[in-house]
């Protein structure tokens, strides 16, 4: 593998600080529970403000770890829907360290600080390839704005007074309310990956206040069973429902672009030397 490829690798997500405790995750609620008849009520509530987010762009501070690896940098985000995202990784000065886009079913990254460029990739393989969290476009939109994916209310689950466990897709979503502070809001997320492997999404710090109420403005992403990625993600600037043109999901490849290939990113690792 040549060095410019390790050291792009290493581009990606390097702007390392010093190694941080890492938090406990979020006690969630265990047992089989009792049928929910009010869930569809409550997923309504708890989603009220995440479904009305046609498109969101945000300043993202992330602090973590990737791979064991300490991090610390910041990202430019933009997300529509149904299924566009572009992540934009800020240098402290000069050139950002990548620009990832995806429309559908195809990414582009590029390294601009080494001139190599990724192009008509699975976005879901080079956002796991560069970060380790098994996310494509559409999934990162539901992540970032804190939503269900595709869920299930008839075959929820109720455990006790304040928690509500609902079916969504590849997993299920955890909704709570707080006895003294109304209404139900979506704190997590389990998922299982295709890999078998398990990872969950929390969230807090909810926005208070129109136009961003009830979104949250804290996200964790962490897997479960190993230290693959404990990623948390503070959200600012966000603004919702802006009008955003095909240029912001596109990313300009200068002629002298070198291409790099799937394999030899999933190679290199993140983080990697």
């Amino acid at each position: 593998m040549s060095r410019a490829v390790r050291r792009a690798a290493a581009c990606c997500l390097a702007t390392l600080a010093a190694a941080t405790c890492s938090a406990p995750l979020m006690k969630l609620p265990a047992g089989a529970g009792t049928p929910a008849p009010d869930a569809a009520d409550a997923l309504t509530q708890a989603t009220a403000a995440c479904r009305t987010v046609s498109t969101l762009t945000a300043e993202i501070a992330v602090s973590g770890s990737v791979g064991g690896r300490s991090l610390r940098g910041r990202l430019l985000a933009g997300v529509a829907s149904p299924a566009s995202a572009r992540l934009e990784a800020v240098a402290p000065f000069g050139q950002p360290l990548f620009i990832f886009v995806a429309r559908g079913d195809e990414a582009t990254l590029l390294l601009p600080r080494d001139d190599r460029v990724l192009e008509r990739a699975r976005p879901d393989a080079v956002l796991e390839a560069i970060t380790n969290v098994p996310l494509d476009a559409r999934a990162l939109r539901v992540a970032l704005t804190g939503c269900a994916s595709a869920p299930d209310p008839a075959r929820s689950r109720q455990l006790g007074d304040d928690w509500r466990v609902v079916p969504d897709g590849d997993g299920d979503i955890y909704l709570h309310r707080n006895p003294h502070v109304a209404p139900w809001r979506l704190v997590a997320a389990v998922r299982r990956a295709s890999n078998t492997s398990t990872w969950r999404a929390e969230y807090g710090n909810f926005a208070t206040g129109l136009p961003l109420d009830g979104l949250p403005r804290t996200v964790r992403l962490k897997s479960v069973s190993n230290n693959r990625f404990d990623l948390r993600l503070a959200l600012s600037q966000v603004a919702i429902n802006d009008t955003l043109d095909d240029g912001v999901f596109t990313v300009r490849v200068p002629a002298t672009a070198t291409p790099i290939t799937l394999a030899e990113l999933q190679k290199a690792g993140p983080l990697s030397r």
